[in-house]
Formats: structure tokens, sequence, C-alpha cells
């Protein structure tokens, strides 16, 4: 399988270095990106080859990846109209739909949209995956083996899940940093040093999301049997409930959902 990425920012640089890890060719890779500096870097770093722009040799491949940002993404793909035969197009653009980008490419039926998140830069990400009506198996099967060279995926049926996707992992590592701020400060508030603060809020929500990635029991069970009647565990999470913590969590992935669908309409007109 020969890839060929359109945009060479961290997404694709995340993407190519989980493929290397996979033991994929540097020859079957290549990249179009406009910055000479950037450019210059892709291939020191993988050997790979890059151009300015969609000539020949990048269009002769197997899967296209759409790596730009979503607001540069039609010009971006503005030369491979009339130019794809049955090449598979995987975008990562967030909020673009499915048919936008294949009306943006001439009517190309062979899309697919991936909502990766930022772990994936280290080969911890989840990306959510949504194929249009021409894609078949094998492109379903190449595009589930490219994500999954920076972490774990999964499909859904609905196009419109892809917002919730995109609020719940898509937005969510914002929300784990959210969380590990307030934890830290409030460790600082308690007398701890900074890097104490910062190894101990860090270490105790990996250390307990291992354990729920072990557990086949429900979270719920799990945040139970460490909240004692009477402890300080439960003092802790009466306050949070005081304060409605639970529900502002709802409410701000709600809203991230609400914003993506926006998004959507507005990226996604002519």
């Amino acid at each position: 399988m020969k890839i060929t990425f359109i945009g060479g920012g961290n997404m694709a640089i995340a993407l190519i270095s989980g493929l290397y890890r996979q033991g994929f060719p540097a020859a079957a890779i290549q990249v179009v990106e406009p910055f000479t500096e950037a450019r210059d870097a892709l291939a020191e770093r993988f050997g790979v080859r890059c151009t300015a722009a969609v000539d020949a040799v990048a269009l002769d491949c197997h899967v296209f990846v759409l790596a730009v940002k979503p607001q540069q993404l039609r010009e971006a793909v503005a030369p491979l109209v009339g130019k794809l035969n049955a090449q598979l197009v995987v975008s990562i653009a967030a909020g673009l739909r499915l048919a936008d980008i294949s009306r943006w490419l001439g009517g190309h039926r062979h899309v697919v949209r991936a909502m990766p998140n930022t772990p994936a830069l280290i080969g911890a990400g989840i990306t959510g995956l949504c194929a249009a009506p021409g894609v078949n198996q094998d492109g379903r099967d190449n595009a589930e083996n490219l994500l999954r060279a920076v972490g774990s995926t999964f499909w859904v049926h609905d196009e419109a899940q892809m917002d919730a996707v995109t609020a719940v992992s898509g937005s969510g590592p914002g929300y784990v940093f959210y969380f590990l701020e307030a934890m830290e400060k409030a460790a600082l508030d308690l007398g701890f040093d900074a890097d104490t603060a910062r190894r101990i809020s860090i270490e105790t929500f990996i250390g307990a999301a291992r354990m729920a990635e072990q557990s086949s029991e429900p979270i719920a069970t799990l945040r139970q049997r460490v909240t004692s009647k009477g402890g300080t565990t439960e003092a802790a999470l009466l306050s949070f409930n005081a304060s409605g913590i639970a529900e502002a969590i709802g409410r701000g992935i709600m809203a991230a959902d609400t914003r993506g669908r926006e998004l959507g309409d507005i990226l996604g007109k002519d």
C-alpha cells in the first residue's frame, strides 16, 4: 500500500511515526507540504519523498490522507479533482462532513472520515471512523490499519455521531488536563512542591485509568469500592456532587457536540 499525505503537520508526523514503528517502508510514503522547512524536516527524519505540490508521483498511491486544517482543506484538495481513480481518501480534518469532502473532490465516493485525538502523538490515541457508502471492505480495512498506527480505533455507522466522537474523545484530552490542573493546584495549596504536586496528580490519574482499563466492572463500581462510608473520598465526592460537577461535565460535552455540528455547517458551506 502506498500512502500520500496532503499536509505534513503534527498528526501526519504522528501517523508516519506509527507506520514506521510497524515496519512500513519509507519508499511507500509521500508528503505534499508547501513549506520548505517542514518538507526538509520530514525528509531528514523519515526519509520519505516530499513535494511542494501534488504531482504525478504523488497521485500514484492507494490512499490519500488529508492532514490539513479544516479551513484549508477545500483549497488543498483542489489539485486532486478529476485525477482520482479508486484511491481511498481519509480525512482527519475535524468537523468536515463526508458529503462536503466528496463534493470538493469532484464527487469522489471513496472517502473515510477519521477523528483521532492528541494522544495519537505518542501512539496512545483513539480514533473514531466513519465511511461513505462507496467505501468497500478493503477500503475500511486500509483506513483502520492506518489509524491503528497511532492507537485504537472504532467505527460509527451514523455520521452524525462523529460530532459526539469529537465531543467525547477528540476534545477529551482537554477535559483530562483541566481536571489535572485543578488536582495539581489543590496539591500545591496543601503544601506540596511543584514537582511533587504534578507527579502525584498525573500518576494517580494514570493508575486509576489503568485499573479501569483492566477491569470489566462498571466505572461506578470501581468508584464505590474506593469510597468508604464516612471517609475522605466520600467527603470529596459529596463536595463534588454539591457543586454539580458531574452535571457540569455532561453539559460541557453536550456543548462540544453542539459546536461540532455548528462548525460542520460553517466549514461545509460553498
